[in-house]
């Protein structure tokens, strides 16, 4: 049988929401119950790979359901329509991987987000940083049970390599006391190798000094817990770092794509241009600027109409995309039916064959219109990269390179490299 959620809860119309909630962002197979028997008799012929269920159900008034989920060893979310301390004390069972409020405008929401992180298998992953192996333990175990993949160091040094080998790492919590360096000074270090937006830190610590939390933020840490821990403490701030980890990536990607194509937009190729050039330049490597237009796209627009003409950019950024990034290029939107891409680190051939490639491909295409389809054509003009202009000047002689294009004809690629060759 497939990965399955249960969602074991008597109000049909939530089970309902959570059902396609959850079908939305996981592919699991989602199962409804309403009590605690159609739950028992499930789960004796299939353990689910997770459950969300409520802590009172027609049958099992008093969070029986928990215990039969604890019996059977299923990662748990408990969604409850009240708070009490013995509801917190049952958080602890090892089997709870956390509990949401009904009436919370966002708990849906948040479920939703637990079920994929404990469910993905791209676990986020959280370095642990002390130098006593029970207190990594301690705290590995309760990060474990959402799923976070660990890895551990037992002095700052070790911490920084792993830093260094893992660039999936986002999130270090490190403890103060330390024999090579405490965690202030880790934590100096990691910022001055990472902006806080790529790597945040939890400082923690069974130190009584009340002032050892505003060193640590003021050392670039971007939280602290002080010990003995509450687990319910550790998860919230976990997630609420990784959530805004998350938050920043998207913010950036809305900052730096194009709306309607998802490739970076004019802004974000010359930043990423800009940085690629300063290599070339450094090292004398090779390397080509081209830029794209598609041919008689005012036509397109005209007969067709704009919502075609943007199903015509949609389709040529496409083509664009899946080149580039099998060939690790760097391409973007500059606005209209105009394309640009940036080709480091290639020799004059390969450009060559890689621009034709994206030529024919986009005259390959069948773009829908009603009952039938259409075809386009681009053209394209291509510069060598000088290393003593900047990315300006590239273009420019790249867009004389396709004024040329469009001028024999349209539906070609022109690179100057020929005539360099010539």
């Amino acid at each position: 049988m497939a990965q399955s959620i249960f969602i074991i809860e008597d109000s049909t119309a939530l089970s309902r929401l959570l059902l396609s909630r959850i079908a939305e962002h996981s592919s699991a197979e989602v199962q409804c119950f309403q009590t605690y028997l159609e739950a028992r008799e499930a789960l004796a012929a299939h353990r689910p790979l997770l459950a969300v269920a409520g802590l009172n159900l027609p049958d099992a008034p008093d969070g029986e359901i928990l215990d039969l989920l604890a019996s059977n060893d299923v990662p748990t979310i408990l969604y409850t329509a009240s708070l009490t301390r013995s509801i917190r004390e049952r958080f602890c069972s090892p089997n709870i991987v956390d509990y949401y409020i009904k009436n919370a405008p966002d708990a849906v929401d948040n479920i939703v987000q637990t079920i994929v992180r404990v469910t993905e298998d791209a676990a986020t992953p959280v370095l642990i940083v002390d130098d006593m192996p029970s207190a990594r333990h301690e705290l590995a175990g309760i990060l474990k049970k959402q799923n976070y993949r660990i890895l551990e160091a037992s002095s700052g040094a070790e911490a920084l390599a792993l830093l260094a080998k893992n660039e999936a790492v986002e999130l270090v919590v490190t403890d103060y006391n330390m024999p090579d360096m405490d965690g202030y000074a880790l934590t100096r270090e990691i910022r001055s190798r990472y902006c806080a937006d790529r790597v945040r830190v939890i400082g923690i610590s069974a130190s009584s000094d009340p002032h050892l939390s505003v060193s640590f933020l003021r050392a670039g840490a971007s939280d602290f817990i002080y010990r003995p821990f509450i687990p319910e403490e550790v998860q919230c701030r976990i997630v609420g770092n990784v959530q805004m980890l998350e938050h920043i990536r998207h913010l950036r990607f809305l900052a730096e794509r194009d709306p309607l194509t998802g490739l970076y937009n004019r802004r974000a190729f010359f930043e990423q241009a800009h940085g690629n050039l300063d290599e070339m330049r450094e090292h004398q490597g090779e390397g080509s600027v081209a830029i794209l237009d598609i041919d008689h796209f005012k036509k397109v627009n005209d007969t067709y109409g704009h919502d075609t003409g943007d199903s015509v950019i949609r389709a040529v950024a496409k083509v664009l995309l899946d080149i580039a990034e099998r060939e690790r290029l760097i391409t973007a939107r500059f606005g209209g039916e105009e394309f640009v891409t940036l080709f480091p680190g290639c020799d004059c051939d390969t450009v060559h064959r890689l621009c034709e490639e994206i030529r024919e491909q986009i005259a390959a295409l069948s773009i829908p219109y009603n009952d039938t389809v259409f075809s386009i054509t681009a053209s394209l003009g291509v510069a060598m990269v000088q290393h003593e202009e900047g990315i300006d000047n590239n273009l420019n002689a790249a867009d004389q390179m396709l004024y040329m294009a469009k001028n024999n004809g349209r539906n070609r690629v022109m690179y100057d490299a020929v005539f360099c060759a010539s």
